[in-house]
C-alpha cells in the first residue's frame, strides 16, 4: 500500500512540473529563453534544440539574443523561429539573431490570465485523475483481501491529503503566475 501512495504522489509531483514548464513557455512581454524550447532547428539532418547550437541569453527585460557557435546555422535558426508559432519576429545582423518581445496589451494580458486559469484547471483534473486512480486500486486490494478495511480507511485519507496539498500547490503557482502577467 505505500509504494501506492508513493508512486501516486510522484504522478502528482509530475502534473506540477508539468504545469511550472508550461507557465514557464508562456510569452508575458518579457525576454525569456524558454519560450524557444519547443523550436528545433534541422542540423545535419537532425532536428536540434537551439540551446544546444546557441549561446541564448536576455540582453535587456525584452530582448533575447541568440549567438550561434557555429556562424552558418544563423539563417537555419532564424527560419526555425520565424516559422514557429512564436509570434515574433528575428533580427539577424548576421552574427547574432535579436528577438525583441513586444509589451503585452491589457487585452492579451487578460487572454492570457485565461490560458493560465485553463492550464492550472487542467492540471488539478490530472491531480484529481490520478487519485481516483490510486482510490480502485485501494479497493481493488481491499477486495482482494490484501488490505484490512482500515488500511483502506487510511490509505484513502492519505491519498485525499496528498490530492489537498498538490490542488493548493496548483492554485498557489497559477495565482503567482496571473499576477506576474498582470503586473507586467
Amino acid at each position: 500500500m505505500n509504494t501506492l501512495i508513493k508512486s501516486t504522489e510522484e504522478k502528482m509531483d509530475k502534473t506540477i512540473q508539468h504545469l511550472e514548464t508550461e507557465f514557464s513557455e508562456i510569452r508575458a512581454g518579457r525576454a525569456n529563453p524558454a519560450v524557444l524550447d519547443k523550436i528545433r532547428v534541422d542540423y545535419f539532418d537532425t532536428p536540434t534544440p537551439i540551446n544546444q547550437l546557441a549561446a541564448v541569453s536576455v540582453a535587456e527585460a525584452r530582448t533575447l539574443v541568440i549567438q550561434p557557435w557555429d556562424p552558418s546555422v544563423l539563417r537555419k535558426i532564424e527560419k526555425a523561429i520565424q516559422v514557429s508559432d512564436i509570434g515574433i519576429n528575428p533580427q539577424n545582423d548576421g552574427k547574432v539573431i535579436r528577438m525583441i518581445f513586444p509589451p503585452l496589451t491589457e487585452d492579451r494580458r487578460k487572454e492570457i490570465v485565461k490560458e493560465i486559469a485553463k492550464m492550472g484547471e487542467d492540471a488539478k483534473v490530472a491531480v484529481r485523475s490520478i487519485r481516483r486512480e490510486a482510490m480502485e486500486k485501494l479497493k481493488a486490494m481491499k477486495k482482494k483481501s490484501e488490505i484490512t478495511e482500515d488500511d483502506q480507511k487510511t490509505g484513502e485519507k492519505k491519498i485525499q491529503d496528498i490530492t489537498d496539498k498538490h490542488i493548493k500547490k496548483i492554485e498557489s503557482l497559477t495565482e503567482k503566475k496571473q499576477k506576474q502577467i498582470m503586473e507586467i
